[in-house]
């Protein structure tokens, strides 16, 4: 049996990208510095207190956080740890297309009717589901801006 070659259409001026490899260590160490800058900035705008951050992280100590804090350019993040962030970084950048400033910096901790979110704030949803739930949230989001 003959194996299958999938072929995409050519775009005229389109050179697609290759997803950034976490799993790579020199990725991971070039892209940490502006993950952990976009994350504080986050969490900063959608006025998030440090358990709900630390939670957003996977559960992250107390100690690692304030460290990445303190020193955001010296830490190597995890694979884990940078998708983490990727999600949400896609998620506020969908809200902010979506909606005004203000609504969008305060979406994650208002209550949502979507049926999805089982009563819970979309906040609440992901840290209970954690990068599963992260996923959800951000597919839901495209799927919004893309008018679906």
């Amino acid at each position: 049996m003959a194996s299958a070659t999938l072929t995409y259409p050519v775009i005229p001026g389109y050179i697609p990208e290759a997803a950034a490899d976490f799993s790579d260590a020199a990725t991971r160490r070039r892209l940490s510095p502006a993950a952990v800058k976009g994350f504080l900035g986050i969490i900063d705008k959608w006025n998030l207190r440090e358990p709900e951050a630390r939670q957003l992280l996977g559960g992250m100590s107390t100690g690692s956080f304030y460290a990445l804090k303190k020193d955001p350019k010296g830490r190597i993040l995890d694979q884990d740890t940078l998708t983490r962030i990727s999600l949400l970084i896609g998620i506020f950048k969908a809200l902010n297309i979506l909606y005004s400033p203000k609504l969008a910096d305060a979406w994650m901790t208002l209550p949502n009717s979507n049926p999805m979110f089982h009563s819970l704030t979309p906040l609440a949803y992901i840290v209970q589901r954690g990068q599963p739930g992260m996923v959800h949230v951000r597919q839901l989001l495209d799927a919004r801006r893309g008018g679906q």
